[in-house]
């Protein structure tokens, strides 16, 4: 079956490893035929102070040409050249143009922040315990719901309940707030990505969940996968599971962004 991933990183976040032509080589020798490179969007010093979170803002420049050269050296593999753009809410503090994004053919939404708090950063885990997890899920699919239907430039939603990271679950059912970020992400007429990573964090689990992608599913908001990989080892990781658990929850076909600005369909049942 074609192999794709619409979520991979770079050396270029700091928190990454390999270059975008370790990147390249590592989906090619797996069979990969569509690759979404998709750096992290730089965030301002005051939301990133010791810039590990997202890229530099002076490495932009060097990222856009890594990917061009990696396109021109390598047709037999689609490349697409994307961001992970974090929404912050009313702590956004970034003043975006057009031209800012006109380079990228993939835009991912993530939500890793909660009113300014990197809530699935190790380093600021213990807040979890001070706040509580019933106000944090709430809050965080407050902010979910929030940024799917702004005017941002998402075109893919990114890791629809990073929630769950640190395997710390609210003490209510979360049936209700899995409706409501469904009927949301309908309504923007974006994606959303099966995220292989979650399997290898403390949650153990895929994003989303079975019961929040069968959620998306019955909505009708389409699917892609990401493995998020942020080694080149891991360019591959999870991908058939990904196929396998979308089956399950009721998709027929994996969507694919492509270059142009559609999307095209693989069949997986």
């Amino acid at each position: 079956m074609e192999l794709i991933t619409t979520h991979t990183h770079t050396h270029f976040t700091d928190h990454g490893e390999g270059s975008v032509d370790e990147l390249v080589s590592a989906a090619l020798a797996a069979g990969i035929t569509t690759l979404a490179i998709t750096e992290h969007f730089p965030l301002s010093k005051a939301m990133d102070p010791q810039q590990y979170l997202s890229m530099r803002a002076e490495n932009m420049p060097h990222y856009l040409d890594a990917i061009a050269r990696a396109r021109r050296e390598h047709p037999e593999l689609e490349i697409l050249c994307g961001t992970e753009l974090d929404w912050l809410g009313e702590q956004e503090d970034r003043v975006f143009s057009e031209a800012d994004f006109a380079p990228f053919d993939v835009i991912l939404g993530s939500v890793h922040f909660v009113d300014g708090w990197a809530f699935d950063d190790p380093a600021e885990r213990g807040r979890w315990d001070e706040v509580g997890p019933d106000a944090i899920w709430r809050r965080y699919f407050d902010i979910w719901c929030e940024a799917v239907t702004s005017d941002a430039p998402f075109q893919i939603m990114a890791h629809p309940d990073l929630a769950k990271k640190f395997a710390i679950y609210p003490s209510f059912d979360l049936t209700t707030l899995y409706e409501q970020a469904a009927e949301a992400c309908a309504s923007s007429g974006r994606m959303i990505e099966v995220n292989t990573s979650g399997a290898h964090y403390a949650c153990a689990e895929m994003f989303p969940a079975p019961e929040l992608l069968a959620a998306f599913c019955r909505a009708g908001v389409e699917c892609t996968v990401g493995t998020d990989a942020h080694t080149p080892a891991n360019v591959a990781r999870g991908i058939e599971q990904a196929y396998q658990l979308m089956a399950q929850a009721g998709y027929q076909t994996v969507t694919v962004p492509t270059a142009d600005g559609d999307r095209r369909h693989i069949p997986i049942a």
